[in-house]
């Protein structure tokens, strides 16, 4: 074990996953790095419920002492060693810009490339690296071929920004967006694919499909949604903001035409950073959002013509991806379902509290939303942080109003206790 237990070490280290200097920091590198192989020793299920690892995992963390953050689905904070790796890149950066930026770090893309491909478990000439679901998926709803009086199906719970993209299509081109409005939460995949079915006709050319509902945290059937369509000859686009370095799954589980996420956020990449998968003969089919010299080449990286970036926040997504391999995607899995189930039955007992999400692990994770019975999302979501200090975000959309809850890996029970008192309590004032 202490052999083992060195070479880990020494192989984070030549990553640069243990960059910290003083002897303090680095008597705290080795005990986070003695945590992540203590993990890597357990399955996913006897993992999940060891306060004593992750309360030492959790000191790769710099999030607030003060301030309780329970809404990391909106944007993750990124472990110690990827805000280094942002630092050591973007100083780099500033020694010769157009030098170490567009001859040493631009070149460092294809090896990320490949991380990214080896985590999705695709072909790497099918990942484009950009720096957000918006834009990956904004590349896809611009890019693809549609005539006036072609249909696509989507749901009214899908994230705002595509589905302002789909509309502004519809507005300008002719095309026709078919609505589904499913009752959430639903716990039997039939349920939502006769939905798309039902909404789709002879004219329908894609279905655009969320994996995690970001309102609430449902999980949908992705992977039988797409083989539906599939039989239709119909396009799928998944959403995979929420899901990706969340659930464990590999992009290739789903047969999917093209997949959009943001690595800023289960990922803990640095902020602004982003993946576009696209099947490989769809490539030269799809219009890049920026124009380049062959829009209709089949060159992924057709789809990375932005124009100048930040080099730092992209390289250091290799040191995210690298942190989250040593977690491990079950074991990560398993402790978020874990945290959302011991939050979730807890205030579930109060008779003026609802829970809008299935507790079940195939239909939700991590995300969880709750109401309490007279209330304004909004207003317990402001109780929450000016009484207690706890950053929530509150939800009203369709038929939903309700807080959501999204712990992480650097949460712990201790914490998830605080943040259950203040509930009760506010349902009992």
């Amino acid at each position: 074990m202490a052999t083992r237990r060195n070479f880990f070490r020494k192989t984070l280290t030549a990553t640069g996953a243990l960059s910290l200097t003083s002897l303090a920091s680095q008597a705290l590198a080795e005990d986070i790095s003695d945590a992540l192989l203590s993990l890597q020793q357990k399955n996913a299920l006897s993992a999940a419920t060891d306060e004593e690892l992750w309360a030492r995992l959790a000191q790769a963390y710099t999030v607030s002492p003060t301030i309780l953050n329970l809404n990391n689905g909106g944007v993750s904070p990124q472990p110690k060693v990827v805000q280094d790796a942002v630092d050591r890149y973007y100083h780099l950066s500033n020694e010769a810009p157009s030098y170490y930026m567009w001859r040493i770090l631009d070149a460092g893309r294809e090896g990320l490339r490949r991380k990214l491909a080896d985590l999705a478990g695709v072909d790497a000439e099918t990942i484009a690296v950009n720096r957000n679901t918006t834009e990956a998926l904004g590349t896809v709803t611009w890019g693809t071929d549609l005539k006036r009086g072609d249909e696509i199906v989507m749901t009214r719970y899908d994230y705002p920004n595509m589905i302002h993209a789909w509309n502004q299509r519809e507005q300008r081109e002719g095309i026709k967006i078919n609505w589904i409005t499913p009752e959430l939460p639903i716990e039997n995949d039939d349920t939502l694919i006769k939905l798309y079915i039902g909404a789709t006709t002879t004219k329908t050319k894609v279905w655009h499909l969320t994996h995690i509902i970001n309102w609430s945290g449902q999980i949908t059937p992705v992977a039988k949604l797409c083989a539906e369509a599939r039989k239709r000859g119909i396009l799928t686009i998944v959403d995979a903001a929420h899901s990706f370095a969340h659930l464990h799954f590999k992009v290739s589980d789903f047969d999917c035409d093209y997949l959009g996420t943001s690595l800023h956020k289960w990922l803990c990449a640095p902020f602004g950073t982003g993946m576009l998968y696209i099947r490989k003969p769809l490539i030269e089919k799809t219009w890049p959002l920026f124009s380049v010299e062959k829009p209709q080449s089949a060159d992924i990286r057709k789809f990375e013509a932005l124009g100048t970036r930040s080099f730092a926040p992209e390289q250091a997504i290799g040191q995210a991806i690298d942190f989250h391999n040593a977690i491990g995607g079950t074991r990560k899995q398993e402790r978020l379902h874990y945290l959302k189930l011991y939050w979730c039955q807890a205030v579930a007992k109060h008779p003026k509290i609802k829970l809008h999400i299935s507790l079940k692990p195939e239909y939700s994770c991590a995300l969880g939303t709750f109401s309490i019975e007279g209330m304004e999302a909004a207003d317990i979501s402001a109780k929450l942080f000016n009484q207690f200090q706890i950053h929530t975000t509150s939800v009203k959309w369709e038929k939903l109003n309700a807080v959501r809850i999204t712990p992480h890996v650097y949460t712990a029970l201790k914490d998830l206790d605080r943040f259950i008192d203040a509930v009760l309590k506010i349902a009992n004032a």
